[in-house]
């Protein structure tokens, strides 16, 4: 049965995101997802949340982080790790491995975000790539998906929300057996069919004012036990 997972989203755990992750699990179901990955920047604390938290029946939230490395953003998809903000990618993508995650490089082409680009990309032991993100430009997006080619390495595709309304507006299906974690790393490795659309005018001006003027994110982050 073919899945749609949305494998790059933010909540309000990101300091320019603004939506709780119960709000992106409806946005997701809206649209028909069958699941998503909440990869805060260099933080889990949405996962932590939500593990005292039912999820709706026939929905896979998946474990992530988008990690701050040294050399640029690395999304840790299907795995928990310890904070590694500043750490060099290799040993970052060593972390994500030993966690049993997958290490997907985010908008790797983008001049105006944190991509790792080349050399530092080129040796690096990934597992896949974001070949379409639906924040950046066409030519970035070009750029990943040629170097992807080059190397053999399966696509993704995901909309990078930071909002509730633009989950959902890109992303990547699955064929899957079931609806499982090991079932759907496999299929992330053994490549999926990205369907990318781009963020409107309206939800790319919502996503840069809400990165610019981070006080101002309408945001009511609860305080985790201790």
């Amino acid at each position: 049965m073919v899945h749609r997972f949305d494998l790059h989203t933010h909540s309000f755990f990101s300091a320019d995101a603004c939506n709780s992750p119960e709000e992106l699990i409806a946005a997701a179901q809206a649209r028909g997802l069958s699941g998503i990955a909440i990869t805060d920047h260099d933080s889990t604390e949405a996962h932590e949340y939500m593990r005292s938290r039912p999820l709706p029946p026939g929905f896979l939230l998946v474990p992530g982080v988008e990690v701050g490395t040294a050399e640029g953003h690395l999304l840790c998809i299907g795995a928990i790790i310890p904070r590694m903000k500043g750490k060099p990618a290799s040993q970052v993508c060593e972390a994500i491995h030993r966690a049993g995650g997958l290490a997907i490089p985010a908008h790797p082409f983008d001049v105006w975000r944190a991509g790792i680009r080349p050399p530092i990309l080129d040796p690096l032991p990934i597992d896949a790539l974001e070949v379409f993100n639906a924040a950046s430009s066409p030519r970035c997006n070009a750029r990943a998906l040629e170097y992807a080619r080059r190397r053999g390495l399966p696509n993704t595709a995901a909309s990078d929300a930071h909002h509730d309304s633009a989950v959902g507006v890109s992303c990547t299906a699955f064929e899957l057996d079931e609806l499982t974690l090991p079932a759907l790393l496999a299929a992330i490795r053994s490549g999926g069919a990205p369907d990318g659309n781009y963020l409107t005018f309206r939800e790319s001006l919502k996503k840069n004012f809400a990165n610019w003027f981070r006080i101002l994110n309408p945001r009511i982050k609860p305080t985790l036990p201790a």
